[in-house]
Formats: structure tokens, C-alpha cells, sequence
């Protein structure tokens, strides 16, 4: 079993779009939620959602490719040119040795709502002839191997929420078994938009508030539901050994990982949450480490259930004690909820907690719910004595994704 390490990292985030400014942010605790800036919503009970800002992505893509790219390709493309020029690994390995694993739980929805609108405005002439290949949900990982002649495989992971966590653990795998050397694994998502906005509040999942201080409450009695956000993270992963060869800087080790489904319903987590303890076991159990200095990266949306169940998850996992001896928390707090994208920012936030010794904070949970009574690292960040991280993501549709990481 050959080990994976991570060599590079880039994000696009609410927070900031480079790794520096977001992890900064994660750890003052900063709110990335605001009032929505990129459409009118009067018309909208929901006014709140975690924007990137001051986003160019003409510093990172040619005129024609921005173009002819639906803006989550952009945010996947900008994150993915930071982690490469981080890691410096192209050059270093046989194109087919390289591959691109790219999550989006929906992909280029802001396309398909702007070109459905000339259809109905204008006839079937006025569709853009780009509007197919904008709008594909593999079009993030296909650019991205475009872009670095990435010639090994190339997928879309679609596992709604869960979907960043998917392509980083089955990149993961790809390396592992030796069918790549490296890969370019993350995740993408672009939804604040009005057909988004209102198919999650036609399914009551969106908070309502117009605080943003009170808007995405992992954790707290308060919680009435999540905060969209958007934007893109990506890892390098790379093989030990090759990594070590080329005097390669290594941020982590991804060592676990888990995946299951809850088969059970298709929006709802099951209210035992078999399944999702299981995907975060087995990620500890591959970890082969027992430890009880954990920082566990919640998938913590700020839904009833969510919370609630994701709760009882980790207490299955790692047993009673142990779960309330490990620190918790929900970075969603603070960048709302990334969907596609998020499980990968978050496994950026585990990397930089490992290396720098810092739990970051679930910000706003003042009024614990009596049903989530574990350790979420309320309002600031905390120093700890950290040897392992894991991320977890569940997606609608019951899909359970744990990602494992520990020092090297």
C-alpha cells in the first residue's frame, strides 16, 4: 500500500482566495456571510449567502476560457493553478502518470439558468453553441487536465455535499493501488444564483435570517438551516516516496478514508446514523492511530438533522469517551456551506490545523442544543496538540465521506 502525502493546496472561499488570507480568517474566527449581491431578492425569503469576493479570473485563464467556462470551472481552475504552483509537480512525472478528480454537486447551473432564459426570451438560436460544455458537470476536472496535459484519468465526483470528499478519497485510492503517481483533487461549486436560492428554500433548507452573525448555527438550538456558499479547494496528492525524491515540500499524509451510503432517503440522514459512523470508523481505522488528540472537521450544515445526527455519528464511531475527548467543529459557521467544494476546503482547514497546532472555532454557537453535547470549539480558536484530523461530508441522497490526515 503506497502512502499519499499533500503537496500543494489552493482554495477560492467567502474567506479569501488563497490559502493564506482563508486560513487567517478560519482563525479569527471572520464571517463570511453577507447580504446577497448577485441578484434581486425582494421576491426571496432567503437574503443571506457566503459570496466569493473580488474573484478575477482573468489571473488565472485566458480571455476566451472565462468565456466559454461556467464561473465554478473558474473557481475550480484558479484553485487548481494555486496548488500546482505550490507543489511544482508537473514536469516531474509522465503526463499519464497525473490525473484530475473534481467534485461539484451540480456544476454549471449559473449557465443552464442563463441560457434557459435566452430560449425563452429569444429562440433556440440565440443558446450559446458553449452552453452544453459549460455547463457539464465534468467540465472542472477536463479543463484542469487541458490546462496541465494531465493525461491520466479525469472525473467528476457528483455525491451532492459530499462530492470534494469523494474526489480527494478516490484520488487517494488511484495512488494508492498505482494506477497514478499524482493527482489534482478537490472540489468546485457556483449556486448562489436565483433557481438555487429557490429550489433550497422550496425544500425549507436555507436559514431565513437576515443576521449574519445568526445565520449558519452549526450545533446551536438556534439552527434553521444552512447558508449557501460557494467557491473551489484543490490538493496536490502525491506518492511518499516521489514526493521525498524530488525534495518536495509535504503539508500532510491523507491516510484514511471512508465512504458510504445511508440508503435511506433522499435528502434526510438516517436517524441512527449507521452509515455515516461507519465512513468516519473506517477512515480512523485506516489511520491506524490510536490517539484521542483529534480534530474532527464536522460536517455541521446547521440543519435539525443534520447536526443532530451527525452527533450521534461521531459518537458511534469513536465511542463515547473517546468523541468527548476530541475537539469538534464546523468551519461552515464562518464560510456557509460550499456544497460540492466544501469537503475539500475543509481538508484544507485539517491540513493547516495539523501543521499548525489550531482548532478553529464554530463561531455563533452560543445556545448548545442539549442533542449535540460534544467539544464544537465554540466562538474562538484553540491550541491543541493535534496528531490526526479527520473532514466528514454527507451529501443528499445518503452519501458519507471521511478523509483521515496525520503529520509526516
Amino acid at each position: 500500500m503506497r502512502r499519499v502525502v499533500v503537496t500543494g493546496m489552493g482554495v477560492i472561499s467567502p474567506l479569501g482566495n488563497d490559502i493564506a488570507s482563508f486560513w487567517d480568517n478560519i482563525k479569527a474566527g471572520e464571517c463570511g456571510i453577507g447580504p446577497i449581491t448577485r441578484f434581486d431578492t425582494t421576491d426571496y425569503k432567503v437574503k443571506l449567502a457566503a459570496e466569493v469576493r473580488d474573484f478575477d479570473p482573468r489571473a488565472f485563464m485566458d480571455k476566451l476560457d472565462v468565456q466559454h467556462s461556467d464561473i465554478y470551472t473558474q473557481f475550480a481552475i484558479a484553485a487548481a493553478v494555486q496548488a500546482v504552483e505550490a507543489s511544482g509537480i508537473i514536469g516531474t512525472l509522465e503526463p499519464e502518470r497525473i490525473g484530475v478528480y473534481i467534485g461539484s454537486g451540480i456544476g454549471g447551473i449559473s449557465t443552464f439558468m442563463e441560457e434557459h432564459k435566452k430560449l425563452l426570451e429569444s429562440g433556440p438560436r440565440k443558446v450559446s453553441p458553449f452552453f452544453i460544455p459549460m455547463m457539464i458537470a465534468n467540465m472542472a476536472s477536463a479543463m484542469v487536465a487541458i490546462r496541465y496535459n494531465c493525461r491520466g484519468s479525469a472525473l467528476p465526483m457528483v455525491s451532492a455535499c459530499a462530492s470534494g470528499s469523494n474526489a480527494i478519497g478516490e484520488a487517494m485510492r488511484l495512488i494508492r493501488h498505482g494506477y497514478a503517481d499524482a493527482m489534482i483533487a478537490g472540489g468546485a461549486e457556483a449556486t448562489v444564483n436565483e433557481i438555487s436560492a429557490a429550489g433550497f428554500s422550496r425544500m425549507k433548507a436555507l436559514s431565513t435570517s437576515e443576521d449574519p452573525l445568526a445565520a449558519s448555527l452549526p450545533f446551536d438550538a438556534r439552527r434553521g438551516g444552512f447558508v449557501m456558499g460557494e467557491g473551489a479547494g484543490m490538493l496536490v496528492l502525491e506518492e511518499y516516496e516521489h514526493a521525498l525524491a524530488r525534495n518536495a515540500t509535504i503539508y500532510a499524509e491523507l491516510c484514511g478514508y471512508g465512504t458510504t451510503c445511508d440508503a435511506y432517503h433522499m435528502t434526510s440522514p438516517h436517524p441512527e446514523a449507521e452509515m455515516g459512523a461507519k465512513a468516519i470508523a473506517d477512515a480512523f481505522r485506516e489511520a491506524g492511530m490510536d490517539t484521542d488528540k483529534i480534530y474532527y472537521n464536522a460536517h455541521g450544515t446547521g440543519t435539525a438533522m443534520n447536526d443532530k445526527c451527525e452527533t450521534i455519528a461521531v459518537k458511534k464511531a469513536f465511542g463515547e469517551e473517546r468523541a468527548r475527548k476530541i475537539m469538534i467543529s464546523s468551519t461552515k459557521s464562518m464560510t456557509g456551506h460550499m456544497l460540492g467544494a466544501a469537503g475539500a476546503a475543509e481538508a484544507i482547514v485539517c491540513v493547516k490545523a495539523l501543521l499548525e497546532g489550531i482548532v478553529p472555532p464554530t463561531i455563533g454557537l452560543t445556545q448548545p442544543d442539549p442533542d449535540c453535547d460534544l467539544n464544537y470549539v465554540p466562538l474562538k480558536a484553540q491550541n491543541a496538540d493535534i496528531e490526526l484530523c479527520i473532514s466528514t461530508s454527507l451529501g443528499f441522497g445518503g452519501h458519507n465521506a471521511s478523509l483521515a490526515f496525520k503529520k509526516v
